[in-house]
């Protein structure tokens, strides 16, 4: 059976390394990003590359969108140039960006009006997963449109899971963000505490891992402090983003969110003072800077 020819547009930290794992899959590709030199290393690559987004539905069985936040999505799929105009009915649409679920229903709507399938697959696992093709894969939308994104699905990840209907996926993803951006800001009190106390972090990360606080956050971003290894995995700017969708999700099903509201502050103010760019994992340098002690030395500054 002949492989679907997959447009992609988004060619950042994550999309990128997606994309290749589509190509070594055996998948065509035709493929757009804002800023140009991803396109052409995608080109040398192999891929075929297009000028708008509009372009890349019009050649593409199936289109996959890897953008930073709800607009961009809106302004791809809905723009003068965009994957509304271009696609061809029976299109299959995958949006697998972080957005808000609302935004990711309305599209859903709007695409089924013009005989598109959508499925919103927001991902998890970091730049790593990425590279990796074993992204976690949260997917909204209909069971026949699942069944056939399927094998571009395993192609990129491992863990994929049909969570329900259109917007599922990114209420799943946003609560994922909510229990990654608390453990991070956890693990950055108790290391923190414990370089304060004249204890060394090192060791204490190694002491909770054997016991009931052991977790990948603190097993990977840990380490991370422990390293003083902020390279962006997955940036401040963006988990900052990804709890402002959490928040105003649950404003609009009722649902309060108190401890999100702390962390996604504690983000927006890594952002103000500008470490918006730092890895998640940097969170941990607020709480160094208020308590005037450094994980990565093992004491007071």
């Amino acid at each position: 059976m002949t492989k679907p020819i997959i447009g992609f547009i988004g060619l950042g930290i994550m999309g990128k390394p997606m994309a290749r794992n589509l190509m070594k899959a055996g998948y065509s590709l035709v493929v757009h990003n804002r800023s140009r030199p991803s396109v052409d290393e995608m080109a040398k690559e192999g891929a075929r590359t297009a000028n708008n987004p509009q372009a890349v539905a019009a050649e593409a069985d199936v289109l996959i969108t890897m953008l930073p936040d709800s607009p961009d999505v809106e302004s791809v799929y809905t723009g003068a140039q965009g994957v509304f105009m271009g696609a061809r009915p029976g299109t299959l649409l995958i949006d697998m960006s972080s957005i808000s679920p609302v935004v990711a229903r309305r599209l859903a709507a709007e695409a089924e009006t013009k005989s598109l399938d959508m499925l919103d697959a927001p991902v998890s696992g970091g730049e790593v997963g990425a590279i990796n093709a074993t992204l976690s894969i949260m997917i909204g939308g209909k069971a026949s449109a699942v069944e056939r994104a399927m094998p571009i699905f395993q192609a990129i990840g491992k863990n994929i899971v049909h969570v329900g209907d259109a917007g599922a996926g990114q209420v799943t993803k946003a609560a994922n963000q909510v229990v990654v951006g608390l453990t991070i800001a956890a693990v950055s009190e108790a290391l923190v505490l414990a370089t304060k106390a004249g204890v060394d972090p090192a060791k204490v990360r190694q002491a909770l891992l054997g016991g009931f606080a052991q977790s990948r956050i603190l097993d990977a971003h840990g380490q991370k402090m422990l390293d003083r290894n902020f390279r962006p995995g997955f940036s401040i700017r963006l988990h900052e983003k990804d709890l402002s969708i959490a928040l105003a999700t649950g404003k609009e099903y009722g649902a309060p969110l108190m401890l999100t509201a702390i962390v996604q502050q504690m983000m927006n103010a890594m952002k103000v003072t500008g470490r918006g760019e730092l890895d998640h994992s940097g969170l941990v340098t607020l709480i160094e800077e208020l308590a005037e002690a450094q994980v990565g030395n093992r004491g007071e500054r």
